[in-house]
């Protein structure tokens, strides 16, 4: 199967989002599939959106299968022209564990090294991260803030893209600056 990763154009930008709130609401509930739905378009509207980085896998049909969105993001009001959040990723459900995230997380992190970036933050699963290079965010003096819900403390994971690129970026995240989460 030809699988072909590329910028999410305009005109994949209602599939991609059609795909996106499928799966998560196949695994999780429709609220949630509609809440990053809405994220999404949240931050395509805004600053932090990076066109470059909301990356999309298709099969040989031009089909979407895959999805990844790197965007601008910023701890306490810095930091936002180095550092970037991974969220979303969707695979289509009955595609998973095929390495098409892998894939697509991999090309987006050497992207966003060519454009300049330094360090990328994640939240999610530590298994299904930390063997892609992502470290406990804690460790580099990142911090989830009391309304930020994290399972557990490794669930916030970092990845620098150059070395020493997290020698200086610290602080306590939030998300209260995306009306969707709020």
């Amino acid at each position: 199967m030809e699988r072909i990763i590329k910028s999410c154009s305009e005109q994949y930008k209602t599939a991609s989002l059609d795909l996106v709130e499928k799966v998560f609401t196949e695994h999780e509930s429709p609220k949630e599939g509609r809440l990053v739905r809405q994220l999404i378009e949240e931050i395509r509207a805004k600053k932090f959106f990076v066109s470059e980085l909301e990356l999309i896998m298709t099969n040989e049909a031009d089909e979407i299968i895959g999805y990844a969105m790197f965007s601008k993001f910023h701890i306490e009001g810095k930091y936002s022209d180095e550092l970037l959040l991974l969220s979303p990723v969707a695979v289509k459900t009955e595609l998973q564990r095929q390495h098409i995230s892998k894939d697509l997380i991999e090309y987006g992190l050497e992207r966003a090294r060519e454009l300049g970036y330094k360090a990328v933050l994640v939240e999610g699963n530590p298994q299904n991260y930390h063997s892609r290079g992502f470290k406990t965010a804690a460790n580099y003096g990142i911090y989830a803030s009391e309304n930020v819900h994290l399972p557990h403390i490794d669930c916030l994971m970092v990845q620098e893209l150059v070395p020493g690129g997290l020698k200086h970026i610290h602080g306590i995240l939030d998300y209260g600056f995306y009306e969707a989460l709020t």
